[in-house]
């Protein structure tokens, strides 16, 4: 039997990094069986499912590189199909018509609460053939058996079994004719012959429910892996509040899509020691029976070192070709100055993302507006206005500029003015940065246009000698 998994979000918000990570994990688990990838958007929320967020889900595949072989399929065009399988569950005696109103409900939870029993609908319309009273919508509810217990051999929590006592008859399809989820994805996984349901453990409680619809309507079960949860610093399941973002936000502030996925795949998965995978070995050495049983924290700062293993082995044409958008989206003209390879194979060892690598990188293409008040009263003094002429002369003076000549020109200026080449060095970087942090003087100045050099020199000394 072919595998085949599915990643089934729903849209109503951005595509967020738990989500990420469980479509990884069936996309991962796919390919190396050789099966197929199914992208399922389950909208039957109208009110809540937008289009914003349907296309940012779609975005958020096609960036991580998660190619799926079927789909995308949408729940809301399958309406007639559930309503369909919701009739053959009445006609065969596993579902029946609710008419409970909504103070019914509620005092039914609250006698069972005074009971000290789980808050629930007591099965009222189960068994009545009387007349319904007049006015009122019913739902429809799933007759849950009330005898026998629901195994699930999970392929990541192990073995859970549930007594059928402790479910109640849920209801399947609401007033309005609208199909609820554990009706639905029951639908769908059947019909799409999905073999492995791979998702979130806050799920864990609607497998047996989906599970006993499954059996009424004769069909195989799947597999099911329920994944641990992402939790933030302090233990809790991941939110907002501990800065969970769209995914789609990581690729704005710069980072690489196969740096994510390789972070992800670590979340909750691990092969002996290895921290690094391509894309060949995530889908070589993924495996269910590695996945945790318990939650992974969130580490921004693993995140971090992750992205720069990735833009540390980058091609430099091709990390020149990604910088690119962020240059101008930070509004640097590159049309003239350095080719992008080369001013991004400088940077690569200091970026944490491409984001910081633009901002970076401006000085590269523009003399500094301003420079840092603190550096610029510490190191722009008048005493410093005489090294800094002694070193614009020599660079004027070159006839080669690359950074052995750059160098050169650099160490026989501190020689002659007996100062060790931090005296030049911080200044230097000053005048031509306006920051105290870049990478070595002369890869840096061999960079930029030589006269962009001397233009920049000549202002930093008339800076230094109105200085008091």
């Amino acid at each position: 039997m072919k595998v085949r998994t599915r990643f089934a979000p729903s849209p109503t918000g951005y595509l967020h990094i738990g989500g990420a990570r469980t479509a990884l994990f069936c996309y991962l688990f796919a390919r190396k069986h050789g099966g197929e990838f199914i992208l399922r958007i389950e909208d039957t929320d109208q009110e809540r499912s937008t289009d914003a967020s349907v296309q940012a889900i779609l975005d958020s595949m096609d960036w991580l590189g998660l190619d799926y072989d079927e789909g995308p399929f949408y729940q809301s065009q399958r309406f007639d199909r559930y309503r369909e399988v919701v009739q053959q569950l009445l006609d065969s005696g596993h579902a029946y018509r609710c008419y409970c109103t909504p103070e019914e409900l509620d005092a039914m939870r609250e006698e069972a609460t005074a009971r000290k029993e789980k808050p629930r609908y007591n099965g009222f319309w189960r068994d009545r053939d009387e007349a319904p009273p007049p006015g009122i919508k019913p739902v429809i509810r799933f007759r849950n058996p009330q005898e026998g217990k629901v195994v699930i051999d999970d392929a990541v929590k192990g073995r859970i079994v549930i007594d059928n006592r402790e479910l109640d008859d849920l209801v399947i399809m609401r007033s309005d004719g609208v199909p609820t989820y554990n009706l639905t994805v029951v639908v769908d996984d059947m019909d799409m012959q999905i073999t492995h349901v791979i998702r979130g453990d806050d799920h864990v409680n609607n497998t047996p429910r989906q599970i006993n619809i499954l059996e009424a309507l004769g069909a195989r079960q799947p597999v099911y892996a329920h994944l641990p949860m992402i939790l933030g610093e302090d233990g809790k399941r991941m939110s907002k509040r501990h800065g969970a973002v769209s995914v789609m936000q990581y690729r704005d502030e710069g980072y690489l899509p196969e740096a994510l996925l390789n972070y992800l795949v670590r979340l909750g998965w691990s092969h002996h020691d290895q921290e690094l995978f391509s894309a060949d070995e995530m889908r070589e050495l993924f495996s269910l029976e590695a996945v945790n049983r318990s939650g992974s924290v969130f580490d921004d700062k693993k995140l971090d070192w992750v992205n720069q293993q990735y833009l540390h082995k980058a091609d430099a044409d091709a990390l020149g070709q990604m910088l690119r958008p962020y240059m101008l989206k930070e509004g640097i003209g590159i049309s003239a100055g350095a080719p992008l390879s080369a001013v991004a194979d400088l940077l690569r060892d200091r970026a944490r993302t491409l984001g910081d690598m633009a901002q970076s990188a401006r000085y590269f293409y523009a003399a500094p507006v301003a420079y840092d008040d603190k550096a610029q009263a510490r190191q722009f003094r008048p005493a410093t206005a005489d090294i800094l002429q002694d070193a614009a002369e020599r660079l004027a003076a070159l006839s080669s500029w690359d950074t052995p000549s750059i160098q050169a020109a650099l160490d026989a200026s501190a020689t002659a003015l007996g100062i060790g080449f931090g005296k030049l060095g911080q200044p230097l970087r000053l005048a031509v940065t306006g920051v105290t942090q870049s990478p070595p003087m002369a890869e840096t100045i061999a960079l930029i246009d030589q006269q962009d050099i001397q233009a920049r020199l000549q202002r930093a000394i008339e800076v230094c000698r109105q200085a008091s």
